[in-house]
């Protein structure tokens, strides 16, 4: 990565530890995971299930939240307190600064979703005495499509201000997640709808192994592949843009 990049991602990262929101969102969070043992049982053997599929909506609900309060803020509140522009005199190019506060964004994301991850580990094995591990596998499918609305909420952010641009992740979200509903299955459109479905591994994790390898990387692939298109379109549009 260059070193422009990594040091707009770090600037990032700093910016985010020294944001109320994400703590309070994550002790939110904690303490809501805490909480699910308490609930009725479900029925002798389900009971492990039911705990590793709420706290994976519990931190698919802190993933998307972060990334879209970090992403459609990030650019507009530099522009507003003009710090934007001494970094772009220093040199710095439009299209590294674009990829360089998403990576800020997705490294954000991985370090708190690990901890998320690991606090969950450690409330189910004393608990339920059982080390669940696949609920790390859960966290990183999350992680990549936090990733992919955090690339999208970049590139809004380049053509509107943080309302209207998590309105637009909002709605890409919920976009994403309904294809099968709006768009016929044997149809073109069908295999170019951009459905996020495929980071939901909730029912594989929760009361299943897992997902394979294959999957793994299959989530890779559309991961990279959303993220740049967002990512080389924001591009586009800050280039263009007139400061």
């Amino acid at each position: 990565m260059p070193a422009r990049i990594l040091a707009i991602a770090v600037a990032v990262v700093i910016d985010a530890m020294h944001r109320k929101l994400i703590y309070v969102i994550a002790l939110f969070a904690a303490l809501m995971t805490v909480a699910i043992p308490f609930l009725p049982s479900y029925g002798q053997g389900v009971v492990e299930g039911v705990y590793r599929e709420v706290a994976l909506a519990l931190i698919y609900i802190f993933a998307m939240v972060v990334a879209i309060a970090l992403s459609a803020t990030r650019m507009p509140s530099e522009i507003e307190r003009r710090t934007l522009y001494p970094v772009l005199a220093r040199g710095v190019g439009r299209g590294e600064y674009i990829f360089g506060t998403w990576f800020g964004i997705v490294a954000v994301l991985a370090a708190t979703l690990l901890a998320l991850g690991v606090v969950t580990i450690v409330i189910a094995y004393f608990n339920y005495d059982e080390l669940m591990l696949v609920l790390l596998a859960g966290a990183l499918a999350i992680w990549f499509e936090a990733g992919v609305i955090a690339a999208f909420c970049v590139l809004a952010a380049t053509m509107a201000g943080p309302i209207v641009t998590s309105v637009a992740a909002l709605a890409f979200l919920f976009i994403g997640h309904v294809r099968s509903v709006l768009v016929d299955p044997g149809t073109l459109l069908f295999s170019l709808y951009p459905s996020l479905d495929t980071f939901n591994v909730i029912i594989p994790v929760a009361h299943g192994a897992g997902y394979t390898l294959i999957y793994g990387l299959t989530m890779l692939a559309y991961w990279a592949v959303y993220s740049g298109i967002c990512l080389a379109a924001a591009t586009f549009s800050f280039t263009s843009k007139d400061l």
